[in-house]
């Protein structure tokens, strides 16, 4: 029979009954906290923080959308702007879920924040409608003066949610560290008092409260420090093991909570928008000259619409592998290569390095696009399907635009100055026939030369 910490100590000293029911009511007390501490932590804030930066990244894609609605004017893409405006709207209400009980102190700021993020909403709606009435100097003036507040104003509000509920972690990671160490000093005071009745008694003590809480409280202090690596070995079907498993779940939690930090796509694995600002933001600051080069498929959709958008995800699989193909070729290289969304591929390199790689991306995706075809469609060298009127139409196989952009920091403030420039600079690109890569100094000189070209010119 298994005995207990509570039953083991009643079979030593009897006489001790009483002191032993104390000392475990205590220990279940603060193991109890310990829990609730550990629950909050995994189950309430790790949640707050994971949809803060979803909203966070919703609203960076409802104002990258609203930019790029100025450029092209595509109702597609004001249908985008009000789905991300769902994604965020669907975050608030699920932090609102959150702050039930003590929590429901900060109600009134995500009410406030959910009346920024409508009023958001009606700014882009006043914009589109002066769009459409032609009126560009009030759209552009509304988005860069209130707009562009408003967006200010929610990204503050996300900022303070996150930094709240980070600094509520840590509080929490501090409590279960101090409780830990309380309950860790209480069970060595108990085993030196048991010391003299009996070292055998001190000895059970010590095996079976200290020496795991001990384990836990090192493991709270490096978690703390943030090294996710450390193996929690306690295995009890006590109180203190349910802290550890708490623990050990609190763990995984965090390293998911890192890995969604890198912003990485789910589909290919690779830096998202946050990732690819960043690095812009840190080539400008060193004011290293860099290639910003924008990748996009040309006729992806009509592919995806007859095929299937599982199998046009391998086109874009295919991409990303034929961009980190480079990448481990020439790992000395500082090469960055990140993932946009759905066919848009971003490439951040040196000057020379970037044209390299933009040739030869033209050149190996033409060789490889075939083979994600039926043989009769890749024979006569073209699909058909519906276009957005509903009309049949021929489309032909899918190409690769590329658009390159270099610049030191001088004629580039921020990332999305270079990066609209780069999607107008796609736009022209894209007009060409086949697969393409242009630069900027092309495009201003109007002396765009076809990659084949290039080929046939040097041989």
């Amino acid at each position: 029979m298994k005995l207990t910490i509570s039953s083991k100590l009643l079979f030593g000293y009897l006489f001790m009954a009483l002191l032993t029911l104390l000392v475990s009511a205590y220990a279940i007390f603060h193991l109890q906290k310990l829990n609730q501490a550990a629950y909050d932590i995994t189950n309430r804030h790790f949640s707050v923080v994971e949809t803060t930066k979803s909203m966070r990244d919703a609203l960076l894609a409802q104002e990258s959308t609203e930019k790029k609605y100025f450029i092209f004017k595509d109702a597609s893409l004001e249908q985008i702007f009000w789905q991300r405006a769902g994604d965020f709207q669907a975050g608030l209400e699920k932090i609102k879920k959150l702050n039930t009980g003590k929590y429901r102190d900060s109600d009134k700021g995500l009410n406030n924040l959910a009346l920024l993020h409508d009023r958001y909403g009606t700014f882009f709606s006043q914009e589109v409608a002066l769009l459409k009435d032609n009126r560009l100097q009030d759209a552009m003036a509304l988005s860069d003066s209130a707009s562009k507040a408003t967006v200010e104003e929610i990204a503050l509000q996300l900022k303070n949610i996150q930094t709240g509920t980070e600094k509520a972690i840590s509080d929490k990671m501090n409590f279960i560290a101090s409780q830990s160490s309380n309950a860790t000093n209480m069970t060595l005071g108990l085993s030196l008092f048991s010391l003299i009745l009996g070292i055998a008694l001190a000895l059970l003590i010590r095996r079976n409260i200290s020496k795991p809480l001990r384990q836990l409280q090192q493991a709270t202090g490096l978690i703390a420090e943030g090294k996710l690596n450390h193996q929690i070995t306690v295995r009890r079907n006590d109180e203190i093991g349910a802290l550890a498993k708490d623990f050990i779940y609190m763990t995984q939690r965090l390293k998911i909570l890192e890995e969604m930090n890198l912003n990485a796509s789910p589909l290919t694995g690779l830096p998202g928008n946050i990732a690819i600002e960043k690095r812009i933001m840190d080539m400008f600051a060193t004011g290293q000259l860099f290639s910003l080069c924008q990748v996009d498929l040309d006729n992806f959709k009509p592919f995806a619409d007859k095929y299937g958008y599982a199998w046009g995800s391998e086109v874009i699989k295919e991409v990303a592998d034929i961009l980190t193909e480079y990448v481990a070729k020439k790992p000395q290289e500082e090469i960055f290569i990140g993932h946009i969304g759905g066919d848009d591929f971003v490439v951040i390199a040196g000057p020379e390095h970037a044209k390299r790689i933009c040739q030869k991306l033209v050149a190996d995706f033409e060789k490889r696009i075939g083979r994600f075809y039926d043989a009769q469609d890749a024979q006569r060298g073209y699909i058909t399907g519906k276009d957005r009127q509903g009309a049949m139409q021929k489309f032909p196989l899918i190409t690769v635009s590329v658009a390159i952009v270099t610049d030191d920091g001088t004629r580039f403030k921020n990332p999305l100055d270079i990066a609209m420039t780069a999607a107008e600079l796609k736009e022209y690109a894209k007009l060409l026939p086949g697969s393409n890569y242009v630069t900027q100094e092309d495009w201003e000189k109007h002396n765009i030369l076809h990659p084949a070209e290039q080929s046939t010119t040097s041989q």
